[in-house]
């Protein structure tokens, strides 16, 4: 897995999302530039979710080369009409996988992460969720399993419980430091959101290198519809174009 992946829920949501700067949704030219400069970075994560919109729909349309991409997606959060939706039953979570296996064109899912609600100990612990995803994982559909956590105890549960954990870590929030530390420990993967405060962060090239100076990380993601942006953030990690 590359230390840069690349996000992509401005491939197919621009409603409800956080951003400082509205923004249309990208064409299917402009997608295909992007998966090819990330390709020439050597950037392999593709980071995506149902609750993003049409992005695995395109993903699964436009990606060429498959086994070379390691993709990721999510479970439990679908997004409709304006408004976020949260089920984390056996039914959904397998349906969910069926659907994204079929929108992305693929035999198997590199990872599958649940997408908390913020509610993180309660989605891993008192829910089907986690149980389907390693049924689905023996039955070789899914490679990997984590969660997506919003708060430092899902956080440490998820290290516990999973192959992957996926936490917000930024110049204005190192509050997950010790799911860090203790996915380290337990030799989980640590997959990074947000690090450029969902694009507040003034200064992106001196936060992408400050973050990717942590150790214990496996993986930043980071979102952009700008095939220089996503140059500026290869360059900024110390990526070497191929």
């Amino acid at each position: 897995m590359s230390p840069l992946g690349l996000g992509t829920t401005k491939f197919g949501r621009n409603a409800g999302v956080k951003y400082p700067h509205s923004f249309e949704l990208p064409t299917d030219a402009q997608i295909s530039a992007l998966l090819d400069r990330a390709r020439n970075w050597g950037i392999n994560l593709i980071d995506t979710a149902p609750a993003y919109g049409t992005s695995e729909e395109r993903i699964g349309h436009l990606l060429v080369d498959r086994e070379q991409w390691v993709i990721a997606t999510k479970v439990g959060e679908t997004f409709e009409d304006g408004v976020s939706h949260f089920d984390f039953s056996r039914e959904a979570v397998q349906r969910s996988v069926e659907e994204s296996l079929r929108r992305l064109r693929t035999d198997w899912l590199d990872l599958v992460l649940l997408h908390s609600d913020g509610d993180d100990l309660k989605v891993l612990d008192e829910t089907d969720a986690l149980p389907t995803l390693e049924a689905l994982r023996d039955s070789g559909k899914i490679r990997a399993i984590g969660a997506s956590t919003k708060t430092v105890e899902g956080g440490l549960r998820a290290t516990e419980l999973c192959d992957v954990v996926m936490l917000s870590l930024s110049r204005a929030d190192s509050s997950q430091t010790p799911v860090i530390e203790s996915a380290a420990q337990a030799q989980v993967g640590v997959l990074v959101k947000k690090p450029l405060a969902s694009g507040h962060d003034p200064a992106p090239g001196v936060a992408l290198a400050q973050v990717a100076a942590r150790p214990g990380l496996t993986s930043i993601v980071v979102g952009t519809l700008s095939t220089d942006h996503l140059d500026e953030n290869a360059q900024a990690i110390g990526l070497m174009c191929v």
